[in-house]
């Protein structure tokens, strides 16, 4: 038997990365045509928005409380949140979910820490670039990590909100991305962390300046191997 994954989605594009990274990659341990059962529930994004923008992380947390409620009475055993910038609301969920939850930042720094990485470069939203989930986590494997400057974060928040989570990967933002890690390459970074769902869509690894961690198929990886557990 193994344990019930549920899903609480952020963007449409992310949660797809996610569910199907689980999908694709657990035959490999289970078996052909096998994967752990899924449950995933899907809050508009537009909701959680209103609150984030607003700076209301509690919000936040009470609406993926509910989500949790109601995966875990779908029989799910413990939960994720492929969406990064979600996570500055786990002091105000945590306490009131009725399952456990993994932490994508968490699995970042295991992943980071296992290849020796000491300083990363931080991609996401700049509510996640600003905010408080990556130095907290990283602070734990003595992890430093560094931000793009503010005219750079402006730019990197209008390519997620207005091309990625609506399935667009323009050319021009691929490249724009990677002169962004470059720079931060510059200012003495070892790997860059792909913290939007949807970076990784449009992020090449084998084209990026720095070696990338996908927070979404860590947090998909380590979900899997939680449900063998």
């Amino acid at each position: 038997m193994t344990k019930h994954i549920g899903i609480v989605a952020g963007s449409s594009e992310g949660a797809a990365l996610c569910y199907r990274t689980i999908c694709l990659e657990a035959p490999a341990i289970m078996g052909e045509h096998n994967h752990p059962e899924i449950t995933m529930n899907s809050v508009p994004l537009a909701e959680h928005m209103r609150y984030i923008r607003a700076d209301d992380w509690k919000s936040v947390g009470d609406l993926m409380a509910a989500s949790a409620r109601k995966v875990a009475a779908a029989g799910a055993d413990f939960a994720i949140c492929p969406d990064n910038t979600y996570h500055q609301s786990f002091p105000y969920l945590i306490p009131q979910s009725p399952i456990p939850w993994l932490h994508i930042a968490t699995c970042v720094g295991q992943e980071a820490s296992r290849f020796g990485y000491s300083r990363l470069a931080i991609l996401g939203t700049k509510y996640l670039m600003e905010g408080p989930v990556y130095p907290s986590s990283l602070e734990e494997f003595g992890i430093a990590r560094e931000i793009p400057d503010l005219p750079d974060r402006e730019r990197i928040n209008d390519i997620i909100f207005n091309e990625l989570v609506n399935g667009l990967f323009p050319e021009s933002s691929r490249l724009y991305l990677n002169e962004v890690t470059d720079k931060l390459k510059g200012r003495g970074c070892d790997a860059v962390v792909l913290g939007c769902t949807e970076l990784p869509l449009i992020v090449r690894a084998d084209d990026s300046p720095l070696p990338t961690l996908d927070s979404t198929r860590l947090l998909a990886r380590a979900a899997i191997k939680k449900a063998l557990e």
